[in-house]
Parts: C-alpha cells; structure tokens; sequence
C-alpha cells in the first residue's frame, strides 16, 4: 500500500472511531464497469454478513453503482472491506 493510501486509511480509521459506537452500520458506496462478474465480486465481498445490497446500472449500462448497508464490528474491519474490494478492476470507492 502506498503512503498517500496508508494515510488515508489511518485517518478514517480515526473519523470512524471518533463517530460511531461498534458494532455500527455503514454504508458502503461503489461503482464498478458493468463488464465481467465485478457487481458478483462485491456482493461476494459481503456474502453472509447480513448486508443489504442495492444495484443501480447507469443510463448508458456501462457502470453499475453498489450500495451496501451492512454492520461492522469496528473501524478496522471497515477498512479490511475497502482494502479487499479494492482489487476488483476499475472499483471507485465513494
């Protein structure tokens, strides 16, 4: 992980914690191209987890954008979430 990610991280782990008392719910945010099995990557990510996932395709169908409520046990595991759906080619993080 690069400096400017890692720093990153440590500053949501720390807006995270100051914000919320664990176990929380949290709302995830992606958008990823419509191609290949990425929205089944993400829904993957979070399978069994009791996480609410909605998809939305854009107008042109190209993206799909992913919203997941789920609750995590803590600041970190949040940031494990990110860090794992992060390999999925062409994610954007919102």
């Amino acid at each position: 992980m690069d400096k400017n990610t890692e720093e990153f991280y440590n500053r949501l782990k720390v807006e995270l914690d100051m914000s919320n008392t664990w176990p929380a719910l949290y709302l995830y945010k992606f958008i990823v191209p419509s191609e290949n099995d990425n929205v089944v990557r993400v829904e993957e990510a979070f399978d069994c987890m009791g996480a609410v996932i909605k998809t939305t395709k854009s107008r042109t169908g190209k993206f799909t954008s992913i919203s997941v409520d789920v609750t995590m046990k803590d600041a970190q595991e949040i940031i494990d979430k990110y860090l794992e759906v992060s390999t999925i080619k062409g994610i954007i993080s919102l």
